[in-house]
């Protein structure tokens, strides 16, 4: 066994690490394609405010980042259909739930280092209990997305024929919403609020870039989250830095990587971007 997991907080933040990398990914493969990152964007921000609510009257963080992505998430989902097209609103939403996060602080400033733990995260300090709340939220986020997996692709790759097919669009952007608030307030735990984009965003960009097809793309997505998660991991652990540093630099170095081999045609797919004709085939 390597030096690193054979102690148990380590043994912790790989559990936990592993997991919630898994759920960002496979999350985060819908937001980009999508094409909703800002409210994935938002979510987090606005789990902040929870957190900082939570803390404040004395209760774990986390039911306060899920308490406030949920019904944020409810908000943006019962919108519209189209959330491309409500950055105003989201921006609105995301301003107000931010001014809250600032006035819980200013309310007790005692509580200065909990606000930086969920800013940057607190991976090399989750207990045994927080591995199972995570392995229970991760579990519950895959299997939703599985209930809903082919209409949500369907609509993401042509929504209009989707609505014509009888598709209920609003509900189901509003429930494909709820999972992505449980996987942001998840993978706050692992990068914190500001580096959310490394796990939710990063590796399924990455993928898309190199396979225009759904399946082999969400599985390199996963591979690569959890590779960039335990990289991050070993290196705070030798370093003393934080892990959330080393997890969003391996996540944008894949990123440009790829698109340095892609653009030099070193990586030569038929596509650099998922296309409607292989989803729907997948679909199908």
């Amino acid at each position: 066994m390597p030096e690193f997991l054979q102690w148990s907080f380590m043994q912790n933040a790989f559990l936990t690490g592993t997991i919630i990398a898994t759920v960002a990914a496979c999350v985060g493969y819908f937001v980009v394609l999508r094409h909703v990152a800002f409210a994935g964007h938002a979510l987090s921000h606005i789990g902040f405010s929870g957190a900082a609510g939570a803390v404040l009257i004395g209760i774990d963080p986390l039911w306060g980042l899920l308490a406030f992505t949920l019904s944020a998430a409810l908000a943006m989902g019962l919108l519209g259909d189209r959330l491309e097209g409500r950055d105003v609103a989201i921006g609105i939403v995301l301003a107000f739930a931010l001014g809250l996060g600032i006035l819980f602080l200013q309310l007790y400033t005692a509580y200065a280092s909990e606000a930086f733990s969920i800013l940057f995260g607190t991976i090399m300090g989750i207990s045994r209990a927080e591995v199972v709340t995570s392995l229970i939220i991760g579990i519950a986020v895959l299997l939703g997305l599985g209930v809903i997996f082919r209409p949500l692709l369907y609509m993401s790759v042509n929504p209009i024929a989707a609505e014509a097919g009888g598709v209920p669009l609003r509900l189901l952007s509003a429930l494909f919403l709820l999972l992505v608030a449980l996987a942001v307030s998840e993978a706050v735990l692992v990068v914190g609020v500001l580096l959310i984009f490394a796990l939710l965003i990063a590796p399924p960009a990455t993928a898309m870039y190199l396979t225009p097809r759904i399946y082999p793309a969400l599985g390199i997505a996963v591979v690569l989250g959890v590779l960039e998660t335990w990289f991050g991991l070993i290196m705070a652990y030798y370093t003393g830095y934080s892990a959330s540093f080393f997890i969003a630099t391996a996540a944008v170095a894949a990123y440009l990587l790829v698109r340095l081999l892609v653009w030099r045609g070193v990586i030569g797919i038929r596509s650099t971007r998922l296309t409607a004709q292989p989803a729907t085939a997948d679909a199908a």
